[in-house]
């Protein structure tokens, strides 16, 4: 068997906590280096809510995978371009965002799984393996064993069809876009709300059916996450580069502020 390394994977199996960090700002390949020493296990690149380029992401994804953290790219949309593009660059998981249904989330199975599970085109050598060439077959399962798809749930149709996504082979994980979830089901930034908590349980429960992993953004307080990692939330976007930035400088100015 092909060896290839996914950390945050390699926690998830374990049943560990996976932390993710999520990337808005940072546009340097060191960020991947800092935030493994920071002790995160994967970074959430973020080309829904940003401006930065393939380009930029995917220099970033090779910088990662030296580093030993796990770099996995949120998608702006469902064309099969915008997973590939980063798959083949060098990201090792896709997140997707807006997954209502099993149909999309069968459709990004097609567009990131090398043959039988997708169609995703064959490319050259890849930086997961280093550039180095093996036989297609090999490569194909070895990418397709290690790459994490995870699909978001945001929307209540979402939370209702969770077991028909969940049941999707190729689709690892589940992962509720809390915000996103709350604003829709019309009590925004009420992460503890009842009916947010049921949409947790069904989501939790789906994931324990159908062997999938149970993922949280959108909820950063530690209290109100702890609630939702001991109700069986392994993956957990647990902060991102701008709010950590901002929570220091603010800490910092008061600080000196208060020497005089």
């Amino acid at each position: 068997m092909l060896e290839l390394k996914n950390h945050a994977l390699d926690k998830l199996r374990a049943g560990e906590l996976s932390l993710g960090v999520g990337l808005r700002q940072a546009r340097t390949v060191d960020i991947g280096k800092a935030m493994k020493t920071a002790g995160f296990d994967w970074l959430f690149i973020d080309m829904e809510h940003n401006s930065m380029d393939v380009d930029t992401a995917v220099q970033i994804c090779v910088a990662a995978q030296d580093a030993g953290i796990t770099p996995i790219v949120r998608v702006p949309g469902f064309q099969h371009f915008h997973a590939t593009r980063v798959l083949d660059g060098g990201a090792q998981g896709i997140v997707v965002p807006h997954v209502d249904d099993a149909e999309t989330a069968a459709q990004m199975v097609s567009n990131m799984r090398y043959p039988p599970l997708g169609h995703r085109s064959v490319t050259g050598a890849l930086p997961q393996l280093d550039f180095e060439g093996h036989p297609v077959a090999d490569t194909a399962e070895a990418v397709n064993r290690e790459t994490l798809l995870v699909v978001m749930l945001e929307t209540p149709t979402a939370i209702a069809n969770a077991h028909e996504i969940a049941a999707v082979p190729g689709v690892d994980a589940l992962l509720i876009g809390t915000s996103d979830l709350t604003m829709e089901m019309g009590i925004p930034g009420q992460p503890e709300h009842p009916d947010v908590i049921r949409a947790y349980e069904t989501m939790l429960d789906a994931c324990r059916t159908h062997g999938k992993f149970a993922g949280m953004g959108g909820i950063y307080d530690p209290p109100v996450m702890q609630r939702y990692v001991e109700m069986g939330v392994l993956m957990v976007l647990a902060g991102s580069d701008l709010a950590f930035l901002m929570a220091g400088a603010r800490a910092r100015a008061k600080e000196v502020r208060g020497l005089l």
